[in-house]
């Protein structure tokens, strides 16, 4: 198989999988987000509880790009600690940005690391890391709060 029909055959599978793609019942958090430039939009959800990132999914509506990118990120975080995940979304993010990051870090991304060059697509950049600021954003709300609450 050439590595351009394993990364179709990767985006395809990851875009129709439901099993991320869906609302999370007593989800802890959430955190919406939206590209203008093209319109996507995704809701990530999770639960998180002991610093433990027990459930994660999303929904939203968007090109395969960002919905492959953020049923791969689901499968990466699940399970994992926040810190982890947290490490996970800015890892993927400065891959995206080109940033200089270890190979053997980047293939610690799983099927995400797939869409290392997404980075050569300009229009499809915002579309594949929506997802992922998200996440970020939700881990770190998470982390200041557990802060908050450990002076308190």
């Amino acid at each position: 198989m050439e590595l351009n029909e394993l990364y179709t055959e990767l985006i395809l599978e990851h875009n129709q999988n439901r099993e991320n793609k869906r609302h999370i019942e007593g989800a802890t958090h959430a955190e919406h987000g939206h590209n203008p430039s093209c319109g996507d939009e995704i809701t990530v959800e999770a639960i998180l509880r002991a610093g433990r990132i027990e459930d994660l999914a999303y929904t939203g509506a968007g090109c395969a790009i960002s919905q492959a990118s953020a049923s791969m990120m689901a499968d990466l975080v699940k399970g994992r600690t926040v810190q982890e995940g947290l490490e996970a979304a800015q890892r993927f993010i400065g891959m995206i940005k080109r940033e200089p990051i270890p190979e053997a870090e980047l293939e610690e991304l799983g099927d995400a690391y797939i869409l290392k060059n997404i980075q050569n697509i300009p229009a499809r950049v915002k579309c594949a890391v929506l997802a992922w600021h998200a996440l970020a954003q939700l881990l770190k709300q998470d982390l200041a709060s557990q802060g908050e609450k450990e002076q308190a």
